[in-house]
């Protein structure tokens, strides 16, 4: 049979066995049966049981239930209503005001807890009651939060860098690095347009709160020392090579802990409630993972990500042609799945596409997570609209129309770093020397 024409077959089986309801590990690793049983020699039991072994039997991948519950201890305990009481005094005098805490609040609280459904719900959780309180825009509040949310995973460390850094065999910590700059740009954009709607509608806006004195500034900045310390500290160990990204997972848990400890807001409950949470998250994502490890070995027994390669390579693509393609792709597939499976149901297939096309894995890795920030906010399967639902009570529909300008945000975003990749791959090569 011919390589691409097994490929299209194996690919409307999982189509079919998703729309069935089959999980995602299930889907792939029935596909991966499928495809060694029929279409090779192999003995596609063996392989199973090496694939999902190797998959999680993985040093690297032990930061991830690690970043997951450091994530899930900030999320339940109070230190994350104290970053925003201590953002609040700063932009008083700023087009827009108050609403910019929700794009500085989930960068920060991103940049420590690598979820993005996380980071939306606490940010939530503190943000609109005092924005509508306050008589703030709701639909611009929502729209905000459901995008600026995604930047848990885009600002390191992330859970989904982790995953596609395993999937592509990829140093953690350049990806780690390379989210950072891509991670600002997105902040400026979204407060740019919160900016600019506040100038085009001044009525919307509430009257700036009275001067705060400087003293008075600094004292609610005390309330971003903790988390401060901590992030820092992770970027910092990270940077200066004294620890793995797995070790600094753990220093992250470890700190997490001890800050809530020391302001009196862990408690046992909390406490088990983040580690079965962690758990639950951690299992699924494993889970997923060896499903596609599985997947990825039929597609080198059976060829298919050669043949594909080759095949677009015959098509003489140009670069930006191929990067124009995969956006279609990961934008249609983001409207069905979740970006972590997003990432591992196309990695064995698109990566010997990108590294054909000539394309650096890493700019590749923030591309992808660019992408996979749409998918969480773009329906009928977006985590960040079904958090927003549920807090809100507004329908999804009417919570991804208001994110829609910071969809094109991010849109813009994507092409700028298209055009400049520089954007991505100054930092990792300046701090870590550049890839040979």
């Amino acid at each position: 049979m011919d390589t691409l024409l097994m490929g299209a077959l194996l690919l409307v089986i999982m189509l079919v066995l998703l729309a069935g309801g089959v999980w995602i590990a299930m889907t792939l690793a029935i596909v991966g049966w499928v495809g060694q049983a029929f279409f090779t020699n192999t003995l596609p039991g063996k392989n199973l049981f090496s694939a999902f072994w190797e998959s999680n039997a993985s040093w690297e991948l032990a930061a991830l239930p690690l970043f997951i519950w450091m994530g899930e201890i900030l999320f339940r305990t109070k230190l994350s209503e104290e970053m925003f009481e201590g953002l609040r005094p700063w932009l008083n005098r700023i087009p827009g005001r108050l609403m910019h805490t929700t794009v500085i609040g989930c960068g920060v609280f991103g940049s420590v807890s690598g979820s993005s459904a996380a980071t939306c719900a606490t940010i939530a959780k503190v943000a609109l009651p005092e924005l509508k309180r306050r008589g703030y825009n709701e639909n611009l509040a929502i729209g905000s939060l459901a995008s600026a949310g995604t930047l848990g995973i885009l600002i390191p460390p992330s859970i989904t860098m982790v995953v596609y850094a395993v999937a592509a065999d990829a140093s953690i910590i350049r990806i780690f690095l390379a989210g950072f700059l891509p991670g600002f740009l997105l902040m400026l954009l979204f407060s740019g347009y919160i900016a600019w709607w506040s100038l085009r509608h001044p009525d919307q806006v509430p009257a700036a709160d009275p001067p705060t004195s400087f003293r008075e500034k600094i004292r609610l900045s005390g309330n971003l020392i903790p988390c401060g310390l901590l992030i820092v500290f992770i970027v910092w160990v990270l940077v200066a090579g004294w620890a793995t990204a797995t070790e600094c997972a753990a220093y992250g848990v470890l700190g997490a802990l001890s800050i809530a400890a020391w302001g009196r807001s862990l408690t046992w409950a909390n406490f088990t409630e983040g580690l079965m949470g962690a758990t639950r998250t951690s299992c699924m994502i494993m889970f997923i993972l060896a499903g596609a490890a599985f997947l990825t070995k039929t597609m080198a027994f059976t060829g298919i990500p050669r043949e594909l390669a080759e095949w677009v390579n015959a098509m003489q693509l140009s670069p930006y042609a191929l990067i124009g393609s995969l956006v279609v792709i990961y934008l249609i597939l983001g409207t069905a799945l979740d970006g972590i499976s997003m990432i591992v149901l196309t990695a064995a297939v698109v990566m010997p596409m990108v590294q054909k096309a000539g394309f650096n894995l890493i700019w590749f890795g923030i591309f992808i997570v660019l992408l996979v920030e749409i998918a969480e906010v773009t329906p009928p399967v977006g985590f960040n609209l079904f958090v927003l639902q549920n807090m809100t009570g507004k329908d999804s529909n009417v919570i991804a129309r208001a994110a829609i300008p910071f969809f094109i945000c991010m849109v813009i975003c994507i092409v700028l770093i298209t055009l400049f990749p520089q954007i991505v791959t100054i930092l990792p090569d300046l701090v870590m020397g550049k890839e040979k």
